[in-house]
């Protein structure tokens, strides 16, 4: 199973107002296991940065001057998550940008949900905390990851540390579908093994006078409602 735990960091927070994409985290996951295959860039927007989304990720216009247009990283992107689990902590946002990124590159791109199923961490971790902040910094706090380190906002590292808060509030589950796993294969060896024993007994079992008299008034009572097909030759 490929997931791949996917952030970015834009120049506002309004993709209707012509915001854009600065910077794209993504770490993989392989059968529940971090690897060391991830995918990141720096991304130049071509337009200024809102204060406010500069005091959060710390990324200057000056900085992204030279860097790739996302048309030009759009296919190496797309290569890198297709047909994977897209995760991602308040999915909307991010899969919004990228899609509008996607159009402005070429109109033959698809829809990113075209090219991977998408999990939203945040709606999961609603309807686990109810009622409880559930942005990354509480998670992290709740679920005693370390994110000390974290002066800024970046894709990449917040891509790893959101990896690490999937894991932990998916861990029972996993526990749980392994179990069942097991369990299953248990069953169906077992199933096999009596279908395909030569030896196995069939066991018939015949109704009594009693039974078969109930029966037959049963069918005599459906009979007066209406048409009986068991009664019919």
């Amino acid at each position: 199973m490929r997931q791949i735990i996917l952030d970015t960091e834009t120049t506002g927070i309004q993709v209707n107002q012509g915001h854009r994409i600065i910077e794209i985290g993504c770490v993989e996951l392989l059968n529940r296991k971090v690897t060391n295959n991830h995918y990141h860039c720096y991304i130049n927007p071509e337009r200024e940065i809102d204060a406010g989304a500069q005091a959060i990720h710390g990324i200057t216009k000056e900085f992204l001057t030279g860097k790739p247009l996302f048309k030009e990283v759009a296919h190496e992107l797309i290569e890198f998550i297709q047909g994977s689990e897209l995760i991602i902590h308040n999915a909307p946002f991010d899969v919004g940008f990228m899609n509008a990124e996607l159009q402005y590159a070429s109109k033959t791109w698809k829809p990113v949900a075209e090219y991977c199923r998408i999990l939203d961490t945040l709606a999961l971790a609603r309807k686990q905390h109810p009622g409880m902040r559930n942005n990354l910094d509480a998670l992290c706090k709740r679920y005693g990851i370390d994110n000390t380190h974290r002066e800024y906002h970046g894709a990449l590292l917040d891509a790893y540390l959101l990896a690490q808060v999937y894991l932990a509030m998916t861990e029972g589950q996993a526990s749980l579908l392994e179990e069942l796993d097991r369990s299953t294969q248990a069953t169906v060896k077992q199933d096999a093994l009596t279908i395909n024993n030569p030896a196995r007994q069939k066991i018939s079992v015949e109704a009594s006078a009693i039974e078969r008299q109930a029966h037959e008034e049963y069918l005599q009572k459906m009979a007066k409602q209406g048409k009986c097909l068991w009664l019919e030759d």
